[in-house]
């Protein structure tokens, strides 16, 4: 156990404590000083192994302290989702009484869920479209009338001046609504909405709010001429709208339709949110297929085959919605538009294919896509934690979004000015807000190209993590087709004769792929939303090839954008498999501890203490059978949640009550629902003197069957049980099924591959 370099702070109650269970030490069992039958089971401490501790160097306290944010924590505000099913007594008997009939019903509904997602997104990917092409349009119009009335006089100054004021004045409107009204709408979403899809319950992350200001912000950003695309705010919307539809209610608003009650539990809400995010990418890029692998290799970490056709249908119904509604509004009822047909790189590849022997090119281009991805991704990364660090305040941030709107605005007209690169306007018909500046409209050439793609490489990575509403699929999309075409350019040039193989369009289709796959490490779904974008099957192969060399080049260096985001939030994200060298750790040294256990039959007022302990903050608790006059705790016999007994406690679900007749009728799984997802606090929760000497019996409501492990279970096991079936809590059990630990989200989370073989992260409040 040599290599581990650190060691996570965990704390309880009380001044008893045991060291690290490492199999050299006993654990043992405390009960709770104040009564009652609360059992508090080892401790996990701060250890050194290559060092010893002394007394005054021991930091066990009562709780973490807050330090200041390091890549190297894991934050302990995030709290996971309950993706494994509390079969109760309540839970079975509901399920008993349904029919063949019922379940046949409830499958239907499902399908009605997924195509009410997947026709809101595609309402709400109309109106951004719609929005920003009117307040674009605008912008321009008043942009170009400026340039011809001073372009007469010799002076463009005002002009210059004028454009960067009105991106800033759309940059600032959006960047107050984030920074001031809901920070979780910042950025492009994807991460967060992975971590959700993970397990991890991100704060605000699918509210009403959060939709509205993701919608308003995205819209500002993009009409503000930031280098951001909208596309990963849609996957954003797309979620939340999946998690308001499937619940029949909403909670921001105080709305209760009483419909898809069922579906009022994580595990539903997640199936449904991962239809959203597909949803997402199908309205923004008008790929279906995309959109479902996308949610299945970059959100979902869980799947099963009927959920891949209700997301396809959400997907389809998406990019229908879309195209149906923009035809109508550009007034060409027999046309669908194509919104997310990628142009900017002048992909007109008709009639052209790709020779094998350029495969070995593509892969060099895939090759640069990856180094060019790292690169991106090693400044943003420490340009966010300079942000972290320094902007952290409200106004900063604002300021901040205003000064890149402003840069980004010098830069674009300083580039149309000085370029001599020109055409007639009159030539040109298919741009919709042709602007000229001098005596023509600029186009390509490698000059141009070059001074391009270096320029918006460091606009686009400056502006990723601003806190406005952006994505960065079609910044990296615009970069990469930049370069690409350069490439195909420079091919034309070095090679005599007219070669048709070397056309700089079909390069720019691969550099666009390359940077984009470098960036956020994407394979089989950007393959096929390229594909389904560009409309063109014949180059599905040389983009999987150039996805795949940019990923394994680009995870040489760092990780992709989003896990590197992840990192930087401390955010306790569970990866595919546990870290390749932890198969020594067993169960007993990776749990937590002391764990608080409830008898069968508990005290009312034990129950409201424990709840109540803000040092601890538990949300499981195993339930026990206490043998008589045992000092140890009693045997395993359930499992019941911090939900559950806040709804007890509600109801007064008292024995006592019960005998006496009091309550009007019984608790049922109804009640439980009605209270998700916000549960009330235990403080709003009163609970007489009377009360508290009350006993509540939690067998009809504790789930009699919960996971358990040995505590000899190696680490890779426990994590293969624990993440694949979406636990919250996993309890670890000796040969007599004694609970000695609990395993949650942050025991396994906290241990992963660093620079010197195996680390564990610290706990703290960030």
């Amino acid at each position: 156990m040599a290599n581990i370099t650190k060691k996570v702070s965990w704390s309880g109650r009380g001044e008893e404590r045991t060291p690290l269970l490492n199999g050299s030490e006993e654990v043992r069992y405390s009960r709770q000083s104040s009564g009652g039958s609360v059992f508090h089971i080892g401790r996990l401490s701060t250890v050194d192994l290559d060092e010893d501790i002394t007394p005054e160097e021991d930091p066990v306290r009562s709780k973490p302290k807050e330090i200041p944010h390091n890549e190297k924590l894991l934050s302990l505000k995030y709290e996971s989702l309950d993706y494994d099913n509390s079969e109760n007594q309540l839970f079975l008997e509901e399920e008993r009484r349904m029919s063949h009939m019922s379940f046949r019903c409830l499958e239907i509904s499902r399908w009605v869920i997924c195509g009410l997602i997947g026709f809101l997104t595609g309402l709400i990917a109309c109106f951004i479209d719609i929005a920003v092409e009117y307040l674009a349009g605008v912008k321009y119009d008043l942009v170009k009338e400026n340039i011809e009335k001073f372009t007469e006089v010799g002076g463009l100054s005002i002009s210059l001046i004028l454009w960067a004021v009105l991106n800033s004045a759309f940059v600032m409107v959006g960047a107050l609504a984030v920074a001031f009204f809901e920070p979780v709408a910042a950025g492009s979403g994807i991460p967060q909405i992975k971590c959700y899809l993970n397990g991890v319950k991100v704060p605000r992350v699918v509210r009403l709010k959060t939709l509205l200001v993701k919608v308003f912000g995205v819209i500002c950003s993009v009409a503000g001429g930031l280098a951001v695309g909208k596309e990963g705010p849609m996957i954003h919307s797309g979620a939340v709208v999946a998690a308001g539809v499937s619940q029949g209610r909403s909670t921001s608003l105080k709305r209760d339709f009483k419909i898809f009650e069922y579906f009022r539990r994580d595990t539903e809400k997640r199936d449904f949110v991962s239809a959203g995010a597909a949803a997402g990418v199908s309205a923004a890029f008008g790929a279906p297929v995309g959109g479902v692998l996308f949610s299945l290799e970059e959100g979902a970490s869980f799947w099963n085959q009927m959920l891949t056709w209700r997301i396809f249908f959400a997907s389809m119904v998406s990019t229908f919605t879309l195209n149906f509604f923009l035809s109508i509004y550009h007034k060409k009822p027999g046309e669908l538009s194509s919104p997310g047909l990628i142009n900017f790189g002048r992909f007109d590849m008709d009639n052209v294919e790709y020779s094998l022997y350029e495969i070995p090119l593509f892969i060099i281009m895939g090759a640069i896509g990856g180094v060019l991805g790292a690169l991106f991704n090693v400044l943003n990364y420490w340009l966010t934690i300079f942000r972290i660090r320094y902007v952290h305040r409200p106004c900063l941030q604002v300021m901040e979004a205003m000064l890149v709107a402003a840069v980004t605005a010098t830069v674009s007209f300083a580039m149309i000015y000085f370029s001599n690169d020109c055409q007639p306007l009159e030539t040109v018909t298919s741009e919709d807000y042709p602007l000229q500046v001098g005596f023509g409209l600029c186009t390509y050439n490698p000059l141009t190209l070059g001074l391009f793609t270096l320029t918006y490489f460091f606009l686009a990575c400056w502006t990723y993590g601003l806190t406005v509403s952006a994505g960065v699929f079609i910044p990296s999309l615009l970069i990469g087709a930049a370069w690409g075409r350069l490439f195909g350019l420079l091919l034309s040039l070095m090679t005599t004769g007219k070669l048709v193989w070397a056309d700089p369009g079909k390069y720019a289709l691969m550099g666009a792929a390359a940077q984009l796959g470098g960036i956020v490490r994407m394979t089989l779904s950007l393959t096929v939303i390229l594909v389904e974008a560009t409309g063109n099957v014949t180059y599905g192969l040389p983009i999987m090839l150039v996805l795949l060399t940019a990923k394994i080049v680009g995870d040489y260096f760092i990780e992709g954008l989003y896990d590197v985001h992840i990192k930087l939030q401390s955010v306790p994200f569970l990866h595919w498999e546990a870290p390749a060298t932890s198969h020594w750790l067993t169960a007993r040294e990776v749990m937590s501890s002391p764990v608080t256990c409830f008898n069968r039959v508990e005290k009312v007022g034990t129950i409201v203490d424990v709840l109540s302990n803000t040092s601890t903050n538990h949300n499981g608790f195993p339930v026990i059978i206490q043998a008589a006059a045992s000092e140890e705790p009693g045997k395993l016999c359930g499992l019941i949640l911090r939900s559950q007994l806040i709804v007890l406690l509600k109801h007064k679900v008292f024995v006592e009550r019960a005998r006496s007749r009091l309550s009007q009728r019984k608790l049922q799984l109804k009640d439980f629902r009605d209270a998700y997802p916000r549960f009330p606090p235990i403080q709003s929760i009163h609970v007489s003197q009377d009360e508290r000497e009350c006993m509540m019996d939690l067998t009809e409501f504790m789930n009699p069957t919960p996971y358990t492990v040995p505590q000899e279970t190696s680490l890779p096991r426990v994590f293969k049980l624990f993440r694949p079936l979406g636990l919250r809590h996993l309890v670890v059990v000796d040969d007599e099924n004694r609970v000695v630990g609990l395993v949650t989200r942050k025991d396994l989370a906290r241990y992963h591959l660093g620079k010197h073989g195996l680390e564990e992260l610290h706990l703290a409040h960030t």
